[in-house]
């Protein structure tokens, strides 16, 4: 497995290596010891969820706060979606700032997200299927969600506004000078 550093702190695209023949193929989609020795990084993964979402869909921008901060391992084994997530770990130079990545069944790519990143993603195929591993389980009272269409971060999530498909929920997140202001409470 080959980890790519990009210029957010700890946040690392994995990408697997694959062996293929007549048969299909196979790769190992996590291994700790190696994760620690090629990062320095080692993960307590405690639990994996799935999700099922159709074209359009942007699910997101998601975060767990304080303790209950969330350190998740995330890839798509069906379909494609554009992965996002925003650094809010205000002692960060990247505080603020977005980053995104197309992950699908076919470049098999995985994105490491340390605490402190709101993640989301937007599906961009017919319907996606979505796995993340979490080093902490969901804690409602620690949740806070950040809007999709901030424009402080101008993200492009890849679908034209009259297909976008958001939950009650994400249409009605806090913008990010507001969510801010509730980084350091609990």
């Amino acid at each position: 497995m080959e980890f790519q550093h990009t210029e957010f702190k700890n946040l690392i695209i994995c990408n697997p290596a694959l062996f293929k023949d007549e048969r299909g193929y196979f790769f190992e989609s996590f291994n700790a010891s190696l994760f620690k020795e090629k990062t320095g990084l080692y993960p307590d993964f405690i639990q994996d969820n799935q999700s099922m979402s159709v074209y359009g869909v942007i699910r997101g921008l998601h975060l767990q706060r304080g303790t209950h901060a969330q350190t998740k391992l995330v890839r798509c084994i069906q379909g494609k979606v554009l992965d996002v997530v925003v650094d809010l770990r205000k002692n960060q130079p990247t505080f603020g700032k977005h980053f995104a990545i197309e992950l699908s069944a076919e470049n098999q790519l995985q994105l490491y997200i340390p605490k402190g990143f709101a993640h989301g993603f937007s599906v961009l195929s017919k319907e996606a299927i979505f796995i993340y591993k979490c080093d902490r389980y969901y804690h409602k009272e620690s949740e806070l969600s950040v809007a999709y269409n901030d424009p402080h971060f101008a993200i492009d999530w890849k679908v034209p506004v009259e297909k976008q498909l958001l939950s009650e929920k994400d249409k009605n997140n806090l913008y990010f000078e507001e969510a801010v202001k509730y980084l350091d409470t609990q």
